[in-house]
């Protein structure tokens, strides 16, 4: 799958120079990091959540956990779940399921990013596939995205998944 023509528009109308990495097919942050040559520190997940009723995205390490209370206290929520499914398919419909980019002003949505990835020269996400990533400068990440950075990573123990 080609990367979407709403990210490309997106990424062009916003002049966000930036590279497409492609590989073989993967389905986890972890995997994708390890397809690409990314340490996984640099890789950018996406976690597609729902903050009292409303969708936000969450950017973490791929090798974190996101810590949904942290989140919340971000986020100055009620409540904060992952979202289903179901509901990123509706959200994100151009993208393989998943496989959304962190662009929430793209989709209307607020962006979180964890603070351990706003150190970074530059971060890798999602393409919209499972078969392509974006290399963009950390600088006009935020320039395009203005995210929130707090602090909701967490590292992942032994068998947990995320």
């Amino acid at each position: 799958m080609a990367i979407p023509q709403s990210i490309e528009h997106f990424l062009g109308d916003q002049h966000v120079s930036y590279s497409v990495l492609h590989h073989p097919p993967v389905y986890t942050a972890q995997e994708e990091a390890a397809a690409t040559h990314v340490p996984g520190m640099q890789w950018a997940k996406t976690v597609a959540c729902i903050a009292d009723d409303r969708p936000i995205l969450a950017v973490l390490p791929a090798s974190s956990m996101i810590d949904l209370d942290r989140l919340r206290a971000a986020a100055g929520a009620r409540v904060v779940r992952l979202a289903s499914e179901r509901e990123f398919e509706a959200f994100y419909p151009e993208c393989e399921t998943g496989a959304m980019p962190p662009l929430g002003p793209l989709y209307g949505q607020p962006v979180f990013v964890d603070r351990s990835l706003a150190g970074s020269n530059e971060i890798v996400f999602h393409a919209g596939s499972h078969t392509d990533a974006i290399r963009v400068s950390y600088d006009d990440f935020t320039r395009v995205v203005q995210p929130r950075v707090a602090d909701f990573a967490r590292t992942a123990g032994r068998g947990e998944a995320q």
